[in-house]
């Protein structure tokens, strides 16, 4: 059963970058889309990107296009956000998502219905990792 671990997340000036990682634990997360969520304070989670097992296929929510990029290392359990040009509404709590073995998830991906919240196998969500942007 995958567990997700998410790191990485800082304190930085709007301007700044940060590299997240999504770790998988107890299994491997090979066969799993993975969608990166954020909540910031008073506000529901939201999808910010995803990204198909084998990473050929990402997408990305317009509020973060060009400035966030979605990579994984499957050899390393590890899929990262690249987070770069931050401004304070990029603030909350990064969340990591898994759905195992999707046949379909070109079209998911692609469609962006991977930034609905409950595509994603409940179990494997992590705790999250706090950025703050702010000078």
């Amino acid at each position: 059963q995958l567990q997700l671990v998410e790191s990485g997340g800082a304190r930085v000036q709007p301007g700044g970058s940060l590299r997240l990682s999504c770790t998988a634990s107890r299994s491997s997360l090979l066969y799993h889309t993975i969608g990166w969520f954020r909540q910031a304070p008073g506000k529901e989670r939201e999808g910010v990107s995803c990204i198909t097992r084998n990473g050929e296929n990402t997408n990305y929510a317009d509020s973060v296009k060009g400035r966030f990029t979605s990579s994984r290392d499957n050899m390393k359990n590890t899929v990262y956000l690249q987070i770069n040009d931050l401004e304070p509404e990029d603030t909350g709590v990064y969340y990591c998502g898994g759905r195992y073995q999707d046949e379909d998830a070109v079209r998911i991906v692609t469609s962006r219905m991977c930034f609905i919240e409950n595509y994603y196998d409940g179990e494997t969500w992590g705790k999250g990792t706090q950025v703050i942007v702010s000078s």
